[in-house]
């Protein structure tokens, strides 16, 4: 990576149509905070005709997907943006985790076999399904050693999963009118763990700035009742994963760190087209149906996430502070109405797309390890 061009503005763009205003907004809040802390002009949102021609750092919301989308946004590498870039859009999607059923299941354009092959002793048990009829005859593989869990690709933030525990409980969901549609767009399976810790790997590529980071998420309920994404808490260093392994991590965060790295690097490896200047992955620990105790990358994410605003205040303290040797940092999500904590940094205070009210902020402590 190099610096951040002076003459760059940093730009928020949103890029689903219809997002939901909390996720307009964050997006802003982040661009606006990231070109306050990197001393650059803050460019708005992203407009195509207002910044045509503009040299711009964006911050886009999700993982931007083809040469004509890239073409189009002026980004050219790492360096033109604070997410990724794939070749095909299953590629940023929790589908490349697993691999086929065998050799003649429904595949999408671009997939690699030796991705899947590189990761299969970083991830769960578990196969990804792109064809209505592929789907009973994984199921029937991956049931034989217990419940699993049902993960339409493009869910995110745990929505949409599914605990099916026997052939019956998945016909009930193959029945359903949009289950063709669902399975054609992709869906995981995977076996199901319980007690389980979910772990936050990933770095962040900023101009010349490399920060690396673990900790966990844990999850919240929305205003629905559902259980949702509700914050990360994170040990952030300026500098590698080296950096990061130096600290004194228990046993089970340093299988994280090194099951994060490998998926990472095979991504790197079987995807070319890809490059990321910020990369997520979440890494479950937890007991199978045997009582054996599992460890495996669930998922990556090239793109902003919930852990962002964290990791953009982490930049922040290394900047203000160059001697800092590491920093704790976490993101909060509550659906609850309260009054911000003190010291803490609001991001957003508003409704949501499934709640009426939703609070995020971050809290930034020191480290004494």
């Amino acid at each position: 990576m190099t610096p951040i061009q002076r003459k760059k503005s940093v730009a928020a763009h949103s890029t689903r149509d219809g997002a939901p205003q909390h996720e307009v907004d964050t997006n802003r809040a982040l661009a606006r905070w990231l070109a306050q802390i990197l001393g650059l002009k803050f460019a708005g949102s992203y407009d195509p005709q207002q910044h045509a021609g503009r040299d711009l750092y964006l911050l886009p919301t999700q993982t931007i997907v083809g040469q004509e989308q890239a073409r189009a946004l002026n980004i050219q590498g790492p360096d033109d943006l604070w997410g990724g870039y794939v070749d095909h859009a299953f590629i940023c999607t929790k589908a490349i985790s697993h691999g086929l059923l065998g050799p003649d299941a429904k595949a999408p354009e671009g997939w690699s076999a030796q991705f899947c092959e590189q990761v299969r002793d970083v991830v769960l048990d578990g196969l990804s399904v792109f064809a209505l009829g592929d789907a009973r005859e994984a199921a029937t593989r991956l049931l034989y050693s217990g419940p699993i869990r049902l993960k339409p690709v493009h869910a995110c933030a745990g929505r949409g999963q599914q605990v099916i525990r026997s052939l019956d409980e998945l016909d009930a969901v193959l029945a359903r009118p949009e289950a063709a549609a669902m399975f054609n767009d992709g869906v995981v399976l995977e076996q199901d763990l319980h007690d389980v810790v979910t772990h936050s790997v990933g770095q962040s590529f900023i101009g010349d700035y490399v920060l690396s980071y673990c900790g966990q998420q844990y999850l919240t309920r929305d205003g629905q009742g559902e259980e949702v994404y509700g914050g990360s808490n994170l040990l952030v260093v300026p500098g590698d994963y080296a950096d990061l392994l130096a600290l004194a991590l228990p046993d089970d965060v340093r299988l994280a760190v090194e099951q994060a790295r490998v998926f990472d690097a095979a991504a790197d490896q079987c995807y070319p087209g890809f490059y990321a200047s910020r990369r997520n992955y979440d890494i479950a620990q937890g007991l199978d149906s045997q009582g054996q105790r599992r460890s495996g990358v669930l998922e990556q994410s090239w793109r902003m996430g919930g852990a962002s605003s964290a990791e953009v205040a982490a930049l922040q303290s290394f900047i203000n502070h160059p001697g800092l040797k590491a920093i704790y940092v976490s993101s909060v999500e509550t659906y609850e109405h309260q009054a911000l904590p003190a010291d803490a940094i609001e991001v957003y205070r508003g409704p949501a797309e499934h709640s009426e009210f939703l609070l995020k902020y971050v809290t930034v402590n020191s480290y004494d390890g």
